[in-house]
């Protein structure tokens, strides 16, 4: 009950995702006066919680309940109530939210994190393909020297920021590190991660590619900055950003036709729908789908829900969900309800035979 409180009240300044992480999907809650940099834990936070839970009511099932018929009801129920517990655990460790953005008339095979980014090193020499190094800024974090795979170029990390603010640099101010790119008219400062829902981070970063012995000078990479930026190596061409980090899919979306419905005379919305094709050349498969509000499309262990859109109704954003877990709270209030009612009837059958005995 604590935890829910306090997860509860957290979301406010840290948002559903940064109050949940902190406080539900944790071992320990910690804690850190403010100015100060060092944390100590000071209370057990979901994880620890959830598992002593379970614990807690599968050996109180083993020791006090007979494994008989007549307590098999019971059974049932903490069965279901185990099995409900262990699904958020799977949901925690297993689910991935991401989002897809499809203009009407675009064909989009891969799904965007919301929260985590790469740096994309993107060859784009060959007109009739890309080819795209991506390196998780969550790496750059931690190295200094980033080898790109069956590539001659490396990269040298020279300062990482997880969120920045950007601004044009004034001509009294002191030189950036940047020697390349827009880098040096660009001023940048270190900012506190942030986690709400409406909020993001503008991971920076100031890297050097190097290839044999070559320097390219230094650049600011940032995804604040928006386009791409590129330098070009033996005739090749590459250009660099920092995007959210993507993964393709085996198939493609195309939207065909995006709707956003109003009640007559009013601009109080009604529905959301995207009319979307699914091309899936390893099955075969196109076929159109309408995605509308509380009517998503399960398809390939993925749910699309129809979550926002922009850019004057004519692009559609989808909330995508990967849970391998979600079936479980619903095999779980199966459990629950059956073994409910085969207690009731069992207790009803024991009341009814007692009262048929009194009776003779």
């Amino acid at each position: 009950m604590v935890l829910v409180v306090l997860c509860t009240l957290a979301q406010v300044p840290l948002g559903t995702y940064g109050a949940v992480n902190m406080y539900m999907r944790s071992i320990l809650v910690w804690w850190g006066p403010e100015g100060s940099t060092w944390i100590i834990p000071v209370f057990p936070g979901g994880t620890i919680v959830g598992l002593i839970l379970t614990l807690n009511l599968l050996a109180a099932t083993v020791k006090r309940l007979q494994f008989t018929w007549a307590k098999a009801g019971l059974w049932l129920v903490h069965l279901g109530l185990i099995l409900l517990v262990s699904g958020e655990f799977v949901s925690a460790a297993l689910q991935v939210d991401d989002r897809m953005a499809i203009e009407q008339g675009q064909t989009v095979n891969f799904v965007e994190s919301y929260r985590d980014t790469e740096l994309a090193i993107i060859d784009v020499t060959d007109p009739a393909f890309d080819e795209v190094f991506a390196v998780p800024t969550s790496l750059l974090a931690k190295a200094s020297t980033v080898n790109l795979p069956n590539n001659p170029i490396t990269l040298n990390v020279k300062r990482f920021f997880p969120n920045a603010a950007l601004a044009d640099r004034g001509p009294m101010e002191p030189p950036s590190i940047a020697t390349a790119g827009v880098g040096p008219s660009v001023k940048i400062e270190e900012r506190a991660v942030v986690s709400a829902d409406n909020e993001l981070n503008n991971t920076s970063v100031f890297v050097e590619p190097v290839a044999a012995g070559r320097s390219y000078g230094i650049w600011l990479v940032s995804i604040a900055l928006g386009a791409p930026q590129s330098f070009i190596h033996e005739g090749r061409t590459y250009m660099m950003s920092i995007r959210p980090t993507r993964h393709y899919l085996p198939y493609a979306l195309t939207l065909k036709k995006f709707s956003h419905d109003k009640y007559p005379g009013t601009d109080i919305p009604k529905n959301f729908s995207s009319l979307v094709q699914i091309s899936n050349p390893s099955k075969g498969e196109a076929r159109d789908v309408l995605i509308y509000m509380n009517q998503p499309l399960r398809y390939e262990g993925r749910t699309f829900y129809q979550a926002s859109f922009g850019k004057g109704d004519t692009l559609s954003i989808l909330q995508v969900v990967e849970n391998p877990g979600w079936l479980l709270p619903y095999i779980s209030c199966v459990l629950v309800t059956i073994g409910l009612l085969v207690h009731f009837a069992i207790m009803l059958r024991r009341s009814l035979s007692k009262r048929q005995e009194k009776v003779s």
